[in-house]
């Protein structure tokens, strides 16, 4: 891996590293789970399950990058930007907007940018 000077460096590195649909999934459940688990803290009054955030969020992310994408989690190396760029492609996914950036950083073809599709049943 390169050395990133900036954020809009790491980017495209960070989504060629989450080419996979199936690493942007479990990516989108640990992230999510970020959030509902923040609210429930905040909701409830209990904080202590704050401490839960990152087990849950990089608990997904971990495991699609061993057994999915088969590659070092950017986490390792870049910390915040690979936090940020978790929420970012988050956020651009549950928008429909993540499937031009996918392709502006060379992630392309029907499986790298189509959402999951319920499968139907006869």
């Amino acid at each position: 891996m390169r050395d990133y000077t900036s954020f809009e460096q790491f980017w495209p590195h960070y989504l060629r590293e989450h080419a996979d649909k199936g690493t942007r999934m479990l990516h989108y459940i640990g992230t999510a789970l970020t959030l509902v688990v923040a609210a429930a803290a905040i909701l409830t009054g209990k904080l202590w399950m704050l401490l839960l955030i990152p087990v849950v969020g990089y608990g997904f992310a971990w495991v699609s990058h061993a057994f999915v994408e088969r590659n070092k989690p950017a986490t390792f190396t870049y910390p915040l930007w690979s936090l940020l760029s978790d929420y970012r492609m988050f956020f651009l996914a549950i928008t429909g907007r993540l499937a031009p950036e996918l392709e502006k950083a060379g992630v392309t073809g029907p499986e790298a940018s189509a959402p999951p599709r319920p499968s139907a049943t006869p």
